[in-house]
């Protein structure tokens, strides 16, 4: 490159010996950055300002302003211009990436739960540059196109023999008023013990109709053989599976379950209780869990007496998990799994408080849900291919069987 030579006015001379060091450092950076641009024009072009050369390439044809942002403050550049070919700078090349670099960062922070008000504030700070929060969420809104190649992506037809399935709710302004809207999210295991999440979509509430469209999404996209769903005990959600996995059978969240049973528990009791009924939880067998759980009725029924009501009615839904072996037990006999993604929803949703639309529901968590399932590729193997053979001779033919009876039950009811 061409030697570089930086002249100061008088005028300019003073700024820089005055007392204001930051505007002093804009000056001399824009000084420098501009005579760069004056060395790179004259290498492009093949000749310096008014001389004449075999090599010149092209001819100076003015200049144009543009603002360029640093961590000291918003700099105008006069950038050169030529006759015929457009003039190339390293300065803005190199800004480009950063720039990019930086809209991809605070992007970044909205999804990991900082408002958007802090993020432009933050940025500012750090590098002079000022956006609005407004600009931000308009940033936000280049995670639509990967969101919804995801959430709508063929699942190659997918074999994945449980499925776990949750909903939790956020606030949004919907016709200038303040409703409820419903995240229906889903968490497939794989024949291989991997899991994913398979599916998410936003309704307003947990009513058969939403459940079912959202099973028969994934059965569009290629999900099947489905054996378990596990959920809470939301009736919508029996509904539904009836009618689109009728041959898979419902585990019925055991901590969901142990809730149910301790809001109809006297207080003085629901300690006791409740060290009791995970003893009949972790059980050994499904043996041993019943003989725990009539001895649980005989000791709390004079005094709990709905509690154990449900208890006797929801027993059978809530230990089908029984008859897989100890570590596939442990994840699959309650929603645990999901719930932590529900929570890490609501943690970053917690700035926000009130949504201004369905769309920024939607952008917000499943960019969260992505991170997930991308997470879950590092988690350790629920079981073993070698393990789900086994599954398929000897417990998917008992699953069918109590499918089939839950089936009946809910028929009758």
């Amino acid at each position: 490159m061409a030697q570089i030579n930086i002249t100061l006015s008088q005028e300019e001379l003073l700024q820089v010996l005055s007392g204001n060091r930051e505007e002093a450092f804009k000056l001399l950076l824009g000084k420098i950055l501009n005579q760069i641009m004056l060395a790179e024009s004259a290498e492009q072009l093949g000749a310096d300002r008014h001389e004449r050369t075999a090599e010149r390439q092209d001819y100076r044809n003015g200049f144009r302003e543009r603002s360029f942002n640093t961590r000291i403050g918003t700099i105008t550049l006069a950038v050169p211009r030529h006759r015929n070919q457009p003039f190339h700078t390293m300065i803005f090349d190199n800004y480009s990436r950063s720039e990019a670099s930086l809209l991809a960062t605070m992007v970044q922070m909205v999804i990991e739960g900082v408002s958007t008000r802090k993020v432009s504030r933050v940025v500012e700070t750090l590098c002079g540059t000022s956006f609005s929060k407004s600009t931000v969420s308009e940033l936000c809104k280049t995670l639509d196109a990967e969101i919804t190649a995801f959430r709508t992506r063929p699942l190659e037809d997918l074999e994945a023999p449980f499925l776990m399935v949750d909903a939790t709710y956020f606030k949004v302004r919907e016709n200038h008023r303040v409703v409820g809207k419903a995240f229906l999210t889903g968490i497939a295991i794989h024949s291989d013990g991997t899991r994913e999440v398979v599916g998410f979509s936003i309704c307003d509430g947990e009513d058969s109709d939403s459940w079912l469209s959202f099973f028969k999404d994934l059965k569009s996209r290629g999900l099947h053989g489905v054996r378990m769903v596990i959920s809470d005990g939301h009736k919508s959600i029996l509904r539904a599976i009836s009618k689109t996995f009728p041959k898979a059978v419902w585990q019925r969240c055991q901590v969901h379950f142990l809730r149910n049973i301790m809001d109809e528990t006297p207080k003085k009791w629901q300690k006791g209780l409740s060290v009791e009924l995970r003893q009949m939880f972790t059980a050994e067998d499904l043996d041993e869990a019943k003989r725990i759980r009539d001895e649980i009725i005989s000791d709390y029924e004079s005094v709990a007496p709905k509690a154990m009501t449900i208890l006797e009615k929801g027993f059978d839904d809530s230990m089908v998990a029984m008859l897989l072996p100890v570590k596939a037990r442990k994840y699959l006999r309650s929603t645990n799994m999901i719930e932590r993604m529900n929570r890490e929803f609501k943690r970053r949703s917690d700035v926000i408080q009130v949504f201004p639309n369905t769309a920024s529901i939607m952008r917000l968590m499943g960019a969260v849900a992505i991170e997930y399932s991308d997470a879950f590729v590092a988690k350790e193997l629920i079981y073993s291919t070698k393990a789900y053979t086994e599954f398929q001779k000897t417990i998917f033919p008992k699953f069918e069987k109590i499918a089939n009876t839950q089936q009946a039950l809910l028929e009758a009811a």
